[in-house]
């Protein structure tokens, strides 16, 4: 009946990413993207999608990000200290360490992973999701302040 959950992980993603930064690239600034991106690296400052886009951002295991995150999917297998918006999917794999608000359509966490911050999905359908992560910032915003 009970299986060992340590075991289980997620399954691979099939995703296409047209750009990649290298676990030595260090990159300071905001990053908009009109493709999805795999990071390796490191990047300081906020990433950023167009809303019509269904971009995925995926943290690797050597990856950093230091700013928010705002895209259709995310995945982090890395480390990242911002919130998170992902108005379809987020993924946090074994051993990620995530120090942020998240928002999210739907969610998987593996053991292992780190979370430090709110968690919470967002109101509106998956349909309606990939057209407003302004409505995500705006939830985890009142979610801040009822908590305060």
């Amino acid at each position: 009946m009970f299986e060992k959950l340590r075991d289980k992980s997620l399954s691979p993603s099939q995703e296409r990413f047209d750009t990649i930064i290298g676990r030595t690239t260090q990159i300071y600034g905001r990053l908009v993207l009109l493709d999805s991106v795999r990071i390796d690296g490191k990047v300081v400052g906020n990433i950023e999608t167009t809303k019509d886009n269904k971009v995925t951002v995926a943290i690797g295991k050597t990856g950093e990000v230091s700013g928010d995150i705002t895209a259709h999917r995310v995945m982090v297998a890395g480390k990242v200290e911002g919130n998170i918006y992902a108005a379809e999917r987020v993924e946090f794999h074994k051993d990620s360490i995530v120090q942020g608000d998240i928002s999210y359509g739907s969610i998987a966490v593996e053991h292992g992973a780190r979370l430090l911050g709110l968690v919470i999905q967002n109101p509106i359908s998956s349909a309606a999701a990939a057209n407003s992560t302004t409505d995500a910032k705006n939830v985890i915003k009142k979610a801040q302040e009822s908590s305060s």
